[in-house]
């Protein structure tokens, strides 16, 4: 069958490689119909290996090359001989993460904390840009009939960003920033108008992506960093000048997190949500004179599918809208990855069509 595979630093290549043979009890073979290239993919091809591994993974026991793809729903191809939550022909979306039940995190459902996680996609055997993929059951979440194939694809994605809203305790009026519309900052906008938001500022240096942000959010105000007074804008449109209540840094660049810092309030809330893969820099004196919460955030609580997909199947989060460009998987190199690759693109979320 065809696969996306990740066989090491600046090398994804588009293989042939063996099917997946029966599943085992507690196992479901899915069959993808759409799968997003995540940041996290062009990160390993930039930087990488950082998740996937040459030796054995200590609880997947998957190594490179790595089928790629975690962002991904489908339809249930059989199903294991103990697999009761979801059944052959089923539309499921897949929560990637997994890890072992019988230690702290994976007993709390915490598996994205676990040091012995794993990742379909990345860490695991099997990945969603691939004809078959297999998958635990309790990967699979059965779709409601009023989420399409496309969001369903979304899902993933959609949960890191609702968990970092999360992290942000965004509140109803609340004013916040998002930094950098990428793919991740497109969907923490949308979650936090959903949450309730009220003013949403958004940061970002290319200008074909602050007018894809313009036309999806004619309300908020829009700033390139680079060219734009930052604070002064913030603290123009912020009550008596204090700033935001929260900020959310999903560009990875230590510069935008000290813009995150410089408008936040004092006790406002930062979440780091951007993969900085270099030390940064940051005035901790400012920090604590301004008694700040600052939060990392990853990933997902496991059991989120069920909320995210409520929210989007109410429209309350239409996902979908981030989507620029689906394009087949047999292009998935030429059309999808480099395309993203490119910094100055104008590309923001690319599905492949398996």
């Amino acid at each position: 069958m065809r696969a996306v595979r990740f066989h090491d630093r600046h090398d994804i290549r588009f293989d042939e490689v063996a099917a997946p043979g029966a599943p085992g009890p507690h196992e479901v073979v899915v069959k993808p119909s759409y799968c997003g290239i995540c940041g996290s993919d062009l990160h390993e091809y930039l930087d990488g290996p950082i998740l996937p591994t040459r030796e054995p993974h200590v609880f997947t026991g998957a190594k490179m090359p790595q089928i790629l793809g975690h962002e991904f729903g489908g339809t249930v191809e059989a199903v294991g001989s103990a697999v009761t939550n979801v059944k052959v022909g089923d539309r499921v979306s897949i929560q990637p993460q997994m890890a072992p039940d019988d230690e702290y995190y994976g007993r709390r459902k915490q598996y994205h904390l676990s040091p012995k996680g794993g990742v379909v996609g990345l860490s695991y055997q099997w990945g969603g840009m691939s004809d078959l993929a297999i998958v635990n059951d309790y990967n699979a979440f059965l779709v409601p009939d009023d989420v399409t194939d496309i969001q369903a694809s979304l899902v993933e994605p959609a949960a890191v960003a609702v968990h970092a809203v999360d992290r942000a305790d965004v509140k109803q009026g609340d004013s916040v920033l998002i930094s950098g519309y990428g793919p991740i900052g497109a969907l923490c906008a949308l979650a936090a108008k959903a949450a309730g938001a009220g003013q949403i500022f958004i940061t970002e240096t290319n200008p074909k992506r602050l007018d894809m942000a313009r036309a999806l959010f004619p309300d908020a105000i829009l700033v390139n960093p680079r060219e734009q007074d930052l604070p002064a804008i913030v603290r123009d449109n912020t009550e008596e000048g204090i700033g935001v209540h929260s900020a959310i840094e999903c560009a990875g660049v230590g510069a935008a997190l000290n813009g995150c810092v410089a408008v936040v309030r004092r006790q406002g809330t930062i979440v780091q949500i951007g993969l900085q893969t270099h030390p940064v820099s940051v005035d901790l004196l400012a920090w604590t004179f301004r008694d700040l919460i600052v939060r990392g955030s990853i990933c997902y609580p496991s059991d989120s599918w069920p909320r995210v997909m409520e929210l989007i199947a109410g429209g309350k989060f239409p996902v979908e809208k981030i989507v620029t460009d689906i394009v087949p998987l047999d292009d998935a190199i030429e059309r999808g990855f480099k395309p993203l690759l490119d910094p100055a693109g104008d590309q923001l979320k690319i599905l492949l069509k398996i």
